[in-house]
């Protein structure tokens, strides 16, 4: 199918072609500084700090990571903020912000308020007790600035959030963890699903606002994945032996919403403060086709028990893959480290179909002429 060149398009060519005659995105800019909020698929170990059942901190979590030790991450080795910082020319991703670590020097780099369970909204969750619930990373957000401040002053510590990036994501846990935890939840008997969803929306615009007013000036906000397909709910609510037909609703109601609210905002602020990736359709590929991306399977997790490895926790007692690296999900939740790559090379170069307005790597060139 050909594609007529419109002027946006042009000029995102024109763009990319500087990139590549320059070399890498990293070598466009120093690296800038990177804040990352949301859920277990982004958390980097706030949780580990916390009385939780919502924990990655033992094996066979980690087991590829460099350290071949679990850090606190829903994977069996880096996840999406670590490869987003490699992108963007970090020494070393942003230190979780609970960690006693996050000192000194190693503030300017950002800082990871991500916890598994969350969600969208406050009663989310609610079953793993001690969690940062989206009010509370965007408290802590406040805090990290003023202890920034303390270093060196509020208008270079502006300067450093308003160049930052930002990547947030949430709402999955807001469907799987809420509405669709028990059979007639309290949010199931409040809404219907169209309801509920357009709800989630206007209180993710409320978070989105106020990140925004906290200085973030360059947001990527991802969508939510394939529910439905991730291997606990094929176990638990699968259709005729596939995805949740029910989950995948959701999905698709949900993310389309959310691109059109982002679009409502940045209309409103007037420039491309909030960036869209379409993760849902980025699973979907590999979800899909497995094998035309090297896996062997989509519908078996790497780690875990039961029906599709899909039940239960990823625990040294579970059935473990040797070969993880054939496996979309690594656990019954969750993306393989190869899977978390593929959505990273798409959020920095995929097309419109995959990211709105533009993709990571047009926004750092863009970002570095300004």
């Amino acid at each position: 199918m050909s594609m007529a060149i419109t002027s946006s398009n042009f000029i995102t060519l024109m763009i990319l072609g500087v990139v590549l005659a320059l070399g890498t995105i990293a070598s466009l800019t120093e690296a800038r500084a990177f804040f990352v909020f949301g859920d277990s698929l982004v958390d980097s170990g706030n949780n580990n700090y916390l009385a939780t059942t919502a924990r990655a901190d033992s094996s066979p979590y980690g087991i590829d990571y460099p350290t071949h030790r679990a850090t606190g991450r829903f994977s069996n080795g880096l996840n999406i903020p670590d490869m987003i910082s490699e992108q963007i020319g970090q020494s070393e991703p942003p230190l979780p912000y609970l960690s006693p670590e996050l000192t000194g020097q190693r503030l300017f780099i950002g800082a990871n308020f991500a916890s598994a369970g969350i969600g969208i909204l406050n009663d989310t969750g609610i079953q793993f007790l001690n969690i940062i619930r989206m009010f509370r990373q965007l408290d802590y957000f406040e805090e990290y600035q003023h202890r920034v401040s303390a270093l060196i002053g509020a208008k270079q510590t502006r300067q450093l959030v308003k160049q930052a990036l930002v990547l947030i994501t949430v709402g999955g846990n807001d469907f799987v963890n809420n509405y669709y935890l028990v059979p007639f939840s309290a949010r199931s008997c409040q809404f219907s699903l169209p309801d509920y969803v357009k709800y989630l929306i206007s209180e993710y615009q409320k978070l989105l606002m106020r990140l925004y007013k906290l200085g973030a000036r360059r947001v990527l906000v991802t969508g939510t994945g394939p529910m439905g397909c991730v291997p606990a709910e094929m176990a638990m609510r699968g259709t005729n032996g596939g995805c949740s037909a029910e989950l995948q609703r959701a999905a698709s109601l949900y993310n389309p919403r959310l691109v059109q609210m982002l679009r409502e905002l940045n209309s409103k602020i007037g420039k491309a403060v909030f960036i869209g990736a379409n993760t849902q359709q980025m699973h979907m590929d590999f979800v899909s086709n497995p094998q035309a991306y090297g896996f062997k399977t989509s519908k078996r997790a790497c780690c875990g028990q039961g029906p599709n490895n899909g039940l239960g926790l990823c625990t040294v007692l579970s059935n473990l893959c040797p070969d993880r690296d054939h496996y979309a999900f690594w656990d019954p939740f969750h993306p393989s480290e190869k899977a978390n790559r593929i959505i990273v090379q798409q959020i920095m170069s995929g097309s419109t179909q995959y990211m709105t307005p533009m993709n990571l790597s047009t926004i750092i060139a863009l970002d570095s002429m300004a």
